[in-house]
């Protein structure tokens, strides 16, 4: 298997828990990846401690770039990062993807992913979603993005928050193409 080069990005939408629960299940899958770099918006940051009630978004072992870094390692394709995940992906950042405005280091990494041909996973966090949204995310997809609604499913039967985030950061991971244990729909019996 090929190890991994991802980049996770963290914007200010609500579902600061994706963010970390990704993150958590990519140190214990450590071993398939070659590196992570994690970049946070500064709303991220504020969301983050607010809805989980703590600062642990600086405490992984991957490398952290500030949001305006334009000379983090991913800014460009020749650092051959194969994989961006945006998560939660707020509808801001997703339209200046869409439009090809790279004004952070989040929309500039997207950017140089999708010129690529790379993989760009958004786990989109909103809800109603207007033309303009989903004209945004019909953009992406026509460009190679992969638009990853933070959809949770019931079938695994989950008991708590954190087992009802984690079908959602199960299927990203899957997208991200990493092998991980988790449940798996066998039909009803």
């Amino acid at each position: 298997m090929m190890k991994r080069k991802i980049i996770v990005a963290v914007t200010g939408a609500s579902g600061s828990i994706y963010a970390k629960l990704l993150l958590d299940k990519l140190v214990q899958l450590q071993g398939q990846l070659t590196e992570v770099a994690i970049v946070m918006s500064d709303n991220a940051k504020q969301v983050w401690e607010f809805e989980l009630d703590d600062a642990s978004h600086g405490s992984y072992p991957f490398k952290t770039y500030a949001k305006n870094d334009f000379m983090a390692p991913f800014a460009s394709g020749s650092a051959r990062f194969d994989t961006m995940v945006i998560v939660p992906c707020s509808m801001g950042a997703m339209g200046r993807i869409a439009s090809g405005v790279s004004d952070d280091l989040i929309s500039r990494a997207a950017d140089v992913i999708l010129k690529e041909r790379r993989k760009l996973i958004l786990v989109a966090r909103d809800t109603p979603l207007s033309l303009i949204h989903l004209n945004n995310m019909k953009t992406i997809t026509e460009a190679g993005g992969i638009i990853c609604p933070a959809i949770p499913s019931y079938y695994s039967k989950p008991k708590t928050i954190e087992e009802l985030a984690m079908t959602v950061v199960n299927r990203v991971i899957d997208l991200i193409g990493l092998e991980n244990e988790s449940y798996r729909w066998d039909g009803i019996d």
